[in-house]
C-alpha cells in the first residue's frame, strides 16, 4: 500500500509539474503546500532558484526527495544531480543531502579511486552550498570535519579550512573546529612550518571560545568540554614557561593596563607551573592594582614570600582575609583561614615575632576551629621560648605546660587524622621537659596548683612533673 502511494504521489507531480506553465498563480500556490510536506517550498516566479527549467527541477525535485526519505540513495543521486547542476538554489537541502550520500557512496565503495573521487564530491558539495546559500564560516567548518575524518594527512588545508572558519565564526566557531585547528597548527609546528608559538596563540584563542560558550551556552557543554579537554591535553608538551613568557611577555610591555590579557597571562602561567618566572610577578602585581581583589591579593603575598619579601606578603595577606570578610565572610571561611594561616607561619618561622603570630594563628584558629594547626603552631612557639621565659629550673620549664595544654586542645578539635596524630607526638615529646617532682617541690609548688606562665606566654596552666 505505501509503494503504490508513493507511485500514485510521483505520478501526480509529474502531471503537475507538466502543467505549471500553463496552470497560472493559483495552481503554483497548491503546489507550494504539497512540498512544504516533502520539506521544501516552491517560490513564484523565481527563476533564478529553479533554474531556466522550473518543470523539470521540480519533477527531480520530488523524485530524488522521495527516494531520499526511502534512504534509497542509488535511486535518489542522478535526480539529486539534476538539483545540484541545474537548479542549484531551490533547496538547502541538496547540499544537506548529498552530503549525506556521498558519504554513504565513499563508505560502501570498494575501489580506492572512486572512494577518493567521492571525497572529492563531498568537500566540493561544500563550496557549491557557500556559493548559494552563504554562511561560509559555519559551512567551512562543517567540511573540516568532514576532510579530517577521511583527509587527516592534509594538514596545511586542515588548518587554512578550521582557521578561516574560526576567524569568520568568532565566539561561534564549533568545538569540533577548534580541535582540528588546534591539531593541525600542533602538527605544522612538529613540521617546522609554524613558529612554536602559533601553538600558544592558537590555544590562547581555543579556551577563550570554550569558555565562553561553556558560559554562555551551557547547552552546548557536550560539544565545547571534550574540545577543551583534548586541546588541554594536547597543549601540555608545549605549555614551557620559555614559550608562554616569549608570547605574553612583548603584549604585556605594550598592553599592562589591559585587564583581560593580564587575567590570561597569570591564568596560563599558574597552570603551566610558571609562577616563579618574572612575567607572572609583575602580570600579577599589575593586575591586583588595577583590579584588586581578595585572589589577587592572596597571590601577591604567595610572590612576596617566595621572594622573601615578608613584611610585604604580610601586607597582602591581610589585605586577602579582609577582603574575603567583606566579600563574603561565611562562604570564604577557609580562604580567611589560610590567609591568616601563612601570616601565621611566615611571622614566627621567618620573621621570630612571637606574640605577632600567636594573635595570627589566633584569628586562623577563629576562622577554622576544627583545624588544629593554628594550636600546635601556638604550642610549638611556647616551647621554643621556654628557656628565654625564665631564670631558675621551674621557670625555665615551665612554658612547656601551656605548650602541651595547645596541643591536648588541638588534638581534641581537629578533624584531619594527620593533625591528630602530629599533637600527640608532640605531648608526648614535650612532657619529657617538664620539671621533675622534686624541682617543684623545691620551689614550694605542688602538682594540679595553678601556675601563671610569665614573659610573653603570660598563660595560666597547671603544675605538672614528668612522666
Amino acid at each position: 500500500m505505501k509503494a503504490l502511494r508513493r507511485t500514485v504521489l510521483t505520478a501526480m507531480v509529474i502531471i503537475f509539474g507538466s502543467a505549471l506553465n500553463m496552470a497560472g498563480a493559483s495552481t503554483m500556490n497548491k503546489m507550494d503546500a504539497h512540498f512544504a510536506e516533502l520539506g521544501f517550498s516552491v517560490m513564484q516566479d523565481d527563476q533564478d532558484r529553479y533554474g531556466l527549467d522550473s518543470v523539470e527541477c521540480v519533477r527531480n525535485w520530488s523524485l530524488y526527495a522521495e527516494y531520499y526519505r526511502q534512504r534509497n540513495y542509488d535511486l535518489a543521486w542522478d535526480y539529486w544531480k539534476y538539483m545540484y547542476d541545474d537548479c542549484p538554489k531551490a533547496t538547502i537541502n541538496i547540499y544537506l543531502h548529498g552530503a549525506t550520500m556521498a558519504r554513504y557512496f565513499y563508505n560502501n565503495e570498494t575501489d580506492p579511486e572512486r572512494r577518493e573521487a567521492w571525497i572529492d564530491t563531498l568537500l566540493l558539495i561544500y563550496d557549491r552550498r557557500i556559493e548559494h546559500f552563504g554562511n561560509e564560516g559555519y559551512v567551512l567548518g562543517r567540511k573540516a570535519v568532514d576532510m579530517y575524518q577521511y583527509r587527516t594527512n592534509n594538514v596545511q588545508d586542515l588548518f587554512d579550512l578550521s582557521e578561516r572558519s574560526i576567524e569568520m565564526e568568532g565566539m561561534s566557531a564549533e568545538g569540533p573546529v577548534l580541535v582540528i585547528n588546534f591539531h593541525s597548527t600542533t602538527r605544522l609546528v612538529e613540521a617546522g612550518l609554524m613558529d612554536p608559538e602559533a601553538v600558544v596563540e592558537r590555544f590562547d584563542r581555543a579556551i577563550d571560545i570554550i569558555e565562553f560558550n561553556l558560559e554562555n551556552n551551557p547547552e552546548e557543554e557536550r560539544f565545547y568540554l571534550p574540545a577543551k579537554n583534548n586541546i588541554n591535553a594536547m597543549f601540555e608538551p608545549y605549555a614551557t614557561c620559555e614559550s608562554l613568557v616569549r608570547v605574553f611577555g612583548p603584549r604585556f610591555e605594550a598592553t599592562p593596563d589591559d585587564v583581560e590579557l593580564l587575567l590570561r597571562i597569570t591564568d596560563m602561567l599558574d597552570k603551566s607551573g610558571c609562577t616563579g618566572d618574572e612575567l607572572f610577578y609583575l602580570a600579577t602585581k599589575q593586575l591586583h592594582k588595577i583590579k584588586p581583589n581578595a585572589e589577587s591579593a592572596f597571590l601577591m603575598g604567595r610572590l612576596e614570600s617566595n621572594q622573601d619579601n615578608y613584611d610585604a606578603a604580610l601586607n597582602y595577606f591581610q589585605q586577602a582575609a579582609d577582603l574575603y570578610k567583606d566579600e563574603d565572610a561565611v562562604n570564604n571561611r577557609d580562604r580567611i583561614f589560610r590567609s591568616y594561616w601563612l601570616m601565621a607561619e611566615i611571622s614566627y618561622r621567618q620573621l621570630r615575632r612571637m606574640p605577632q603570630a600567636r594573635r595570627l594563628a589566633l584569628s586562623a584558629h577563629e576562622a577554622n576551629p576544627t583545624d588544629g594547626r593554628p594550636l600546635i603552631l601556638i604550642g610549638e612557639m611556647y616551647a621554643a621560648s621556654a628557656s628565654e621565659c625564665g631564670d631558675d629550673d621551674l621557670t625555665k620549664r615551665a612554658a612547656y605546660w601551656p605548650a602541651v595544654d595547645k596541643f591536648i586542645e588541638a588534638r581534641n578539635i581537629a578533624e584531619d587524622p594527620a593533625v591528630r596524630e602530629r599533637a600527640t607526638q608532640l605531648i608526648n615529646t614535650f612532657r619529657q621537659y617538664f620539671p621533675d617532682g622534686e624541682t617543684i617541690f623545691f620551689f614550694g609548688f605542688s602538682e594540679g596548683e595553678i601556675f601563671r606562665v610569665e614573659c610573653w606566654i603570660n598563660e595560666t596552666t597547671r603544675v605538672r612533673a614528668r612522666p
